[in-house]
């Protein structure tokens, strides 16, 4: 059995696409599927983490060309589509095959999977933003929105299996060990603050300031940033700054910071799900176009605090938040317990996507 992941980081993308694949090839990986990576060498990227993993990687060149925008995110292929997917088909042409191609890209729509169908039995999609057609055989979105069971009707084929919600969250290995897992009074000692591996615009500055300006020398602080991060060494010396702050840069064991962490300050990418599985509260800042729907769906259902886009949040609004948060502990527990919730935490019938493909192909067995 084989399977292909199909998936970019980069400074723009950001690092969180590759991570969840990761998590998902390394849960194929213990049944003994057999895996590797496509990934361009864009600016950013995480090729050579992945390959520390253990996982083949082949790599594609940056071409940097002028890209037709065909999709809103047509440009983060880094070439056209069109030789994008004959450079994947190259590469698939170069192996038995595949089993199953997985595709976790924004930039890759029906016109790009139709091309490689001949060369794979299987295709399946992660996607979170369902703004255009797939031709593939499962879908996965993770995401938590008001109508999320509905949002693909007209967008995969009739006999697509979707695979909807956050019972779903491809959750790394780590995250399940049940000692991070523990009942929150709500009262706050330690604080998590991580923006994802890149943080482009540098919401852990503005978080910093804030933590600052709070003046508790009680509350320990941890800081997470990716080796990516354009902003690592100007972090490294504002935790200096305050005391009781723990600066760390492209850590292996982020799950137990959180799982030490009393409440989070972050955005909303696939760290979300991480933090709603560990019961961990959390203020949060919108820093892209497709979260901004699921922050506030989980703001609405009482699962986060979430202050908007981070561009028109300052200093000042974080501060008043934090502070709001350690005057009202019940408040903070009602969210940990919400987050959970969400995620099927206490469900014994939780969801499990392998066992899911594994129903669906019985090829894998």
């Amino acid at each position: 059995m084989k399977a292909v992941f199909r998936v970019d980081a980069s400074v723009e993308i950001g690092t969180g696409h590759v991570m969840r694949c990761l998590t998902l090839a390394e849960r194929l990986r213990e049944k003994e599927v057999e895996i590797f990576f496509i990934c361009r060498e864009l600016p950013g990227n995480l090729n050579h983490f992945i390959e520390s993993k253990g996982f083949f990687v082949h790599r594609l060149k940056n071409a940097d060309d002028k890209i037709e925008k065909i999709t809103n995110h047509s440009h983060w292929l880094g070439v056209h589509w069109k030789t994008d997917v004959l450079e994947t088909i190259e590469v698939l042409q170069s192996q038995n095959m595949i089993d199953w191609l997985i595709i976790d890209h924004y930039a890759i729509d029906k016109q790009w999977e139709e091309k490689v169908r001949p060369f794979v039995k299987n295709i399946m999609i992660i996607d979170d933003l369902a703004d255009r057609k797939h031709d593939c055989k499962i879908l996965l979105d993770q995401n938590f929105f008001k109508n999320y069971r509905n949002r693909y009707d007209s967008l995969v084929p009739n006999h697509c299996l979707k695979i909807l919600g956050p019972k779903y969250a491809l959750l790394r290995s780590e995250f399940l060990d049940e000692k991070l897992q523990r009942k929150r009074d709500g009262n706050i000692k330690r604080i998590f603050i991580f923006f994802g591996g890149i943080d482009l615009t540098n919401e852990t500055a503005k978080t910093l300031e804030a933590i600052r300006l709070l003046k508790r020398e009680d509350i320990k602080v941890d800081v997470v940033l990716g080796r990516a991060c354009p902003h690592k060494e100007k972090i490294k010396k504002l935790c200096l700054m305050i005391p009781n702050t723990t600066y760390f840069c492209q850590v292996n064991h982020i799950a137990d910071l959180m799982g030490k962490a009393d409440l989070a300050i972050g955005a909303g990418g696939t760290t979300t799900w991480e933090r709603l599985f560990l019961g961990l509260p959390a203020i949060t800042l919108i820093t892209a176009k497709n979260q901004a729907d699921i922050l506030t769906a989980l703001d609405d259902a009482g699962a986060v605090w979430n202050l908007g886009h981070g561009n028109e949040v300052q200093p000042k609004n974080i501060l008043q938040k934090i502070s709001h948060a350690l005057d009202n502990p019940d408040l903070i527990q009602k969210m940990s317990e919400k987050g959970k919730s969400l995620m099927g935490v206490d469900d014994e019938n939780r969801s499990d996507l392998i066992r899911k493909i594994l129903e669906d192909e019985n090829e894998f067995n």
